[in-house]
């Protein structure tokens, strides 16, 4: 019983959370898992350790602002994957993971941000305990060793507290498993590309001569994070970017104070996001009659997206379309190095990029259905830049767009 105007504690590992947030259903989980673990068996993994947030919430549909510090998916040859995240942390899993009770682990809060301990050696040590990670030698453990999530020092932890077992760069499994959408996550995608246009619109309607760089993206935020109507958004991975005026031909600037001026160009590139699903889109504005090098720019990159909307699609490589890109352009006299687009679909701070395909020169990758692209085509010519982009999702009928923005240069007189 509890006293008048006081809350009763919550408890500490509720074998039944009052609400369950997860985005998918718990087959389709099921499913991803059998698929990772068909990989591993392939490639003689006894164990993979999971860092990216990206792959925990694939797997588990596990999402919170924790990723800051150590947390990792365990995930066994055969059975039910562990999750470990910090204590405070690990409650919130309950509410979101398609886990049990049992295969959810908090490490103590002693343990965060110590130079003389690291949360990975409790734990390698709770993971061996409870079965799911072997050890000694001759056991093979793969763990995702290009993960922003996970570090030097926790990868030397993990190391030192397996009884000399091998350890192998997993080489992005979870990831390229990830790259084939189910026809659930395809609805995802598509429901990010109906926020991705309203956020766009958005943000060209706020453009205008005299605002603030800072007050056209809270414009911008406002709309990502509240999507539509009965469908709502979510924070990005990547802030909204807006290089403007000679800056327009770097990419990757984000916003200051600064006021728009008329005569100056902009590029903008934002992402609508849904159950943490992204659809990036990219736009350049003219504030006024544009340069006739922008105007001319912009007319030969779309003729070049006509060009790539024709071989992305299922059969094809990724260096069948880059080059129908690169020669339509050519017959303009353009030359981009850079790659042309790369998978989407989850997203967490601070990539919406999958990190498995590009769309280059030499990849010899399979387009197949199923699969999504951000195509982005950006021109950084130094002192100016042209950049547009789209969110396609690859059907058996070819590309399929996530949003219907117009493209090509936008103009405000």
């Amino acid at each position: 019983m509890t006293t008048t105007g006081r809350r009763a504690p919550a408890p500490r590992n509720p074998t039944v959370p009052p609400e369950i947030i997860r985005p998918f259903p718990l087959r389709e989980f099921i499913e991803r898992l059998h698929r990772v673990q068909a990989v591993m068996a392939e490639r003689d993994y006894e164990a993979l350790v999971v860092a990216d947030p990206a792959n925990l919430y694939y797997l588990t549909g596990y999402n919170a602002w924790s990723f800051y510090t150590p947390q990792v998916l365990v995930v066994p040859l055969q059975g039910v994957p562990h999750l470990f995240a910090r204590a405070m942390d690990a409650q919130g899993a309950h509410y979101t993971a398609a886990l049990g009770p049992h295969h959810i682990h908090g490490y103590p809060e002693a343990l965060v941000h110590r130079p003389d301990a690291h949360p990975m050696e409790w734990v390698t040590k709770e993971a061996i305990d409870v079965g799911v990670l072997p050890s000694g030698p001759g056991v093979r453990v793969a763990a995702e060793l290009d993960s922003h999530f996970f570090s030097a020092r926790g990868y030397l932890a993990l190391r030192d507290g397996l009884g000399g077992a091998e350890i192998v760069d997993s080489a992005e499994l979870v990831n390229w498993v990830r790259l084939v959408k189910s026809p659930a996550e395809q609805e995802c995608l598509r429901y990010a590309g109906q926020i991705a246009e309203h956020v766009m619109l958005t943000a060209l309607g706020a453009i205008e001569p005299g605002r603030r760089q800072c007050d056209i993206v809270a414009d911008i935020q406002h709309a990502q994070t509240a999507g539509l109507d009965r469908l709502g958004g979510d924070y990005p991975a990547i802030v909204p970017m807006l290089p403007t005026g000679a800056t327009a031909g770097t990419p990757h600037l984000t916003w200051s104070d600064r006021v728009m001026r008329y005569g100056e160009a902009a590029t903008i590139e934002l992402a609508g996001v849904h159950q943490r699903y992204h659809a990036p889109l990219a736009r350049t504005v003219s504030l006024g009659k544009p340069p006739q090098y922008l105007a001319d720019c912009a007319s030969a990159v779309s003729e070049g997206w006509l060009a790539l909307a024709e071989e992305l699609r299922p059969g094809r490589t990724s260096h069948d379309v880059h080059s129908a890109f690169t020669q339509a352009i050519a017959r303009h006299g353009l030359t981009k190095e850079s790659r042309i687009g790369y998978s989407i679909g989850i997203g967490y701070p601070p990539d919406w990029g999958e990190r498995t395909v590009s769309l280059r020169e030499g990849s010899e990758t399979v387009i197949e259905a199923g699969m999504a692209f951000h195509v982005i085509l950006s021109m950084w010519m130094g002192g100016w830049g042209y950049e547009t982009s789209e969110p396609v999702l690859i059907t058996e009928a070819g590309v399929e767009r996530l949003t219907s923005v117009p493209g090509g240069l936008t103009i405000k007189t």
